[in-house]
C-alpha cells in the first residue's frame, strides 16, 4: 500500500466533524491553473466536499452553518512542500539545540505548526527533522488530537561530514549528538533508509551536494556517491517512499536525477543538462527562494552565521532567483517550499512573492502551491482543487492573487479538513 493511502486513512480517522457547512465565495479559484468562477457555494459534509453549486444555496436547516465570503477570493489551501517546523535559526538555535527537551520541543513544534496553519498553509512536508517528537506531532494532528497542519514528515540519511552530519561543534559532542541516519557507502545507506522507514518516515530526504547552513567549508558540490544515492532510491522504493534531495550544484542535481529521486531541494544551479532531467524523470523542482533571501539577510544585517556558511550563503543565496526561473521557463515542474525554519514560521508566503518577482506568473504560482504540492505527495485525489469528494482545505482572502500575489499576505479564513481555524 502507498504511504499515501495510509496516510489518508489515518487521516480520515482523526476526523471528527459531523456537520454540514456552507460556503458562499464570492470569487472561487476551485481547480488552480483554470479561470476562477463567480458566485459559487461550496458544501461541506463531515469535512469533505460534497458539491460545489452555482449561486449562493442557502439550506433551510437548523443545524447547517453558513460562512458568508461573498466579497473574498476562495481557494485550495496552500501546501508547502519544504519546512523544519522543530525549529528556527536565531542567535541562540544552538544553544536551544543542546538544552532544549525532546518534550518542549514537541510543544515547539505545535506552536509553530499553528502558526503555518494560520497563515494559509493547511499542509506540509517536513524535511528535517531528527527526533520522534515530529513524527508524534504528525500522528496526534491526524488524530484529531491537537490542531495543526497536515505533515507529512521525512526521515534523513546523510553521510559522514556531510550536510545532514552535525556540524559546528567540539569533537566528543559531534560524536555524541551524530545521528544514526549517517550513513557510508550503499550498504550503510541502505540500513539508515529502512531504520528511517521504520522509526516512521513517510519519505527519505537525502542531501546528495554540501549545504549553505553546514559549519564546515566543504562547498555546495555533490557529496553522495552515486551508488549510495542509488541504494537509498532503491530501499525507499522497496518500502513504498519517496525520495526528497537536497542539492545545489548541478553534479549534485544531476546525481540525484539519476538514481530516481521525486524532488530536488533548492536546486539552486540547476542548469540545461539537469532541465531535461527533470523532464525525463517527472521529478519536481522545490526552490525555496525565501531560504536564499533569508540568509543573504542574515549574512548582511547579523553577526549569526559562522564565517564558512556566510560565504556559502551571499553566493547562492544571490544565485537561487535568477537560477530558478530558467528552470521554470525550462519546463520543469515546480513544487512550492520555502525552508522554513531558517525564515521564520508564518513568513511561508514571502516565498510566493519571490517566485512571482522572479518572473513566475502569478496562476502558476497557486498552482505550484495546491495541484503540484498534492501530486508531489500522492494526495491529488484527496488535496489540491477544491471538488466534489475532496477534502475541505480552503482558504480566503480579500483580493485575487491572480491580480497581485500580495493578496497572499492577508489570509482571512483557513478550514482544514472541515474545521475551522481562522475567521
Amino acid at each position: 500500500m502507498k504511504i499515501s493511502a495510509v496516510f489518508a486513512g489515518l487521516m480520515l480517522i482523526g476526523m471528527s466533524h459531523a456537520e454540514t457547512t456552507y460556503i458562499h465565495a464570492g470569487t472561487l479559484l476551485d481547480v488552480p491553473g483554470k479561470s476562477p468562477k463567480s458566485n459559487q457555494t461550496l458544501i461541506i459534509k463531515d469535512g469533505v466536499i460534497d458539491s460545489v453549486q452555482a449561486g449562493f444555496v442557502v439550506s433551510e436547516e437548523a443545524d447547517v452553518k453558513h460562512v458568508d465570503l461573498k466579497h473574498a477570493f476562495v481557494m485550495p489551501g496552500m501546501m508547502d512542500m519544504h519546512v523544519h517546523i522543530s525549529g528556527e535559526r536565531s542567535d541562540n538555535s544552538f544553544q536551544q539545540g543542546m538544552t532544549m527537551s525532546d518534550e518542549l520541543q514537541a510543544f515547539r513544534i505545535a506552536h509553530y505548526g499553528m502558526k503555518t496553519l494560520k497563515t494559509g498553509f493547511t499542509t506540509v512536508r517536513d524535511v528535517g527533522s531528527r527526533s520522534q517528537s515530529m513524527y508524534a506531532y504528525r500522528d496526534a494532528v491526524n488524530r484529531g488530537w491537537i490542531d495543526g497542519p497536515r505533515v507529512i514528515a521525512a526521515g534523513g540519511v546523510g553521510i559522514t561530514g556531510g550536510h545532514a552530519d552535525v556540524s559546528g561543534l567540539k569533537p566528543d559532542l559531534m560524536e555524541f549528538y551524530t545521528d544514526r541516519s549517517i550513513c557510508d557507502g550503499p550498504y550503510d545507506c541502505r540500513r539508515a533508509t529502512r531504520d528511517a522507514i521504520k522509526y516512521g518516515a513517510d519519505l527519505i530526504k537525502i542531501t546528495s551536494t554540501g549545504g549553505v547552513m553546514t559549519v564546515r567549508a566543504t562547498g555546495t558540490g555533490q557529496q553522495m556517491e552515486m551508488d549510495e544515492l542509488k541504494e537509498v532510491v532503491l530501499a525507499a522504493k522497496r518500502m513504498g517512499r519517496k525520495v526528497a534531495s537536497h542539492a545545489h550544484a548541478e553534479d549534485g542535481i544531476i546525481a540525484a536525477l539519476e538514481a530516481g529521486v521525486h524532488s530536488i531541494e533548492h536546486g539552486s544551479y540547476a542548469g540545461p543538462k539537469s532541465h531535461k532531467l527533470f523532464k525525463k524523470t517527472g521529478a519536481y523542482l522545490v526552490p525555496t527562494l525565501l531560504a536564499g533571501h533569508t540568509v543573504v539577510k542574515m549574512a548582511k544585517e547579523t553577526d549569526i552565521l559562522a564565517p564558512a556558511v556566510k560565504a556559502k550563503a551571499l553566493r547562492v543565496g544571490h544565485d537561487m532567483q535568477g537560477n530558478f526561473i530558467k528552470s521554470y521557463k525550462a519546463g520543469v515542474k515546480i513544487a512550492f517550499g520555502t525552508d522554513s525554519g531558517v525564515s521564520k514560521h508564518g513568513d511561508n508566503m514571502q516565498e510566493a512573492i519571490l517566485m512571482s518577482e522572479a518572473g513566475m506568473p502569478n496562476m502558476e504560482v497557486l498552482k505550484s502551491a495546491t495541484v503540484h504540492g498534492a501530486d508531489l505527495i500522492d494526495m491529488n485525489k484527496q488535496l489540491g482543487t477544491l471538488e466534489q469528494g475532496k477534502l475541505a482545505d480552503i482558504i480566503a482572502m480579500p483580493n485575487s492573487p491572480i491580480d497581485d500575489i500580495k493578496a497572499l499576505l492577508d489570509v482571512t479564513f483557513v478550514m482544514k479538513g472541515g474545521k475551522i481555524y481562522k475567521d
